[in-house]
């Protein structure tokens, strides 16, 4: 992938691995826009680089992700590189029945189905450009669940499972796809499950991350990890199984 001359929209772009992403493809020589949920995150973000557009967007809102592509179409009709990084991360008892899960947001429509439909929008705008590319940013998870994030967990082995078949459907259109999978990185995700655990920092940082990607996609390399999902990918299913137990075994 040519990381530079690009045009590029980041989901959940204002904080975490979605932020130094942007500032990658800043530094990188691309025109970037982020979009979110929080107008002051994305404000800040645009404080810290003003060269950032920035768009107000909930992609689980049809409304809001037809919005989203059609102020693209009008003003970035050049768009050629979609990063879809925006999710969030429960953790879901169901021994307790359907009641955490119904009380809380729905990581299927933020996670799964926002990113497909997304995508699908999107796709007739990067047909119709060069060196057109879609990133999708999945996780360790969803090579291993973990116990405490079933659902995140399956929402994230639905992308890796999307992000297979969209490779194969978008070669003839020219159109490279990409899988990010990070592992537990420092940023905003799940901040309710990490103060219980006595507010948990994982010691990658975004920019480390998101670092060492970029190196992936100047190569072309179609499934991106970095330390233990590096392992993650290339694992066979009996080293998968064998992680697995050992990951869960304190649930």
């Amino acid at each position: 992938m040519n990381i530079g001359g690009n045009t590029v929209l980041i989901t959940g772009g204002a904080t975490g691995i979605g932020f130094a992403f942007a500032e990658y493809f800043i530094e990188a020589g691309n025109e970037v826009v982020i979009c979110g949920r929080r107008e002051k995150k994305l404000i800040e973000a645009r404080g810290k680089h003003p060269e950032l557009h920035i768009r107000v967007c909930d992609i689980a809102s049809d409304y809001d992700r037809r919005s989203l592509f059609d102020w693209i179409s009008s003003g970035f009709s050049n768009l050629n590189v979609l990063v879809n990084n925006a999710g969030i991360q429960r953790e879901i008892n169901f021994t307790n029945g359907l009641s955490e899960f119904i009380r809380g947001e729905n990581e299927i429509s933020i996670n799964l189905e926002a990113q497909i439909i997304l995508t699908g929008l999107f796709i007739p705008l990067l047909k119709g450009n060069k060196e057109s590319a879609i990133i999708n940013v999945t996780s360790g998870l969803g090579f291993i669940p973990a116990a405490r994030t079933p659902v995140y967990s399956a929402t994230k082995a639905g992308m890796h499972a999307f992000t297979m078949a969209l490779r194969y459907q978008l070669s003839p259109a020219g159109i490279k796809v990409f899988e990010v999978v990070p592992p537990a990185v420092d940023t905003e995700l799940n901040p309710e499950g990490r103060a219980e655990r006595g507010n948990y920092k994982p010691d990658i940082k975004p920019d480390e991350f998101v670092g060492a990607v970029m190196e992936g996609l100047k190569n072309d390399v179609p499934e991106i990890g970095y330390g233990s999902t590096e392992k993650l990918i290339k694992a066979s299913r009996q080293e998968l199984d064998t992680i697995f137990r050992q990951m869960n075994s304190r649930w």
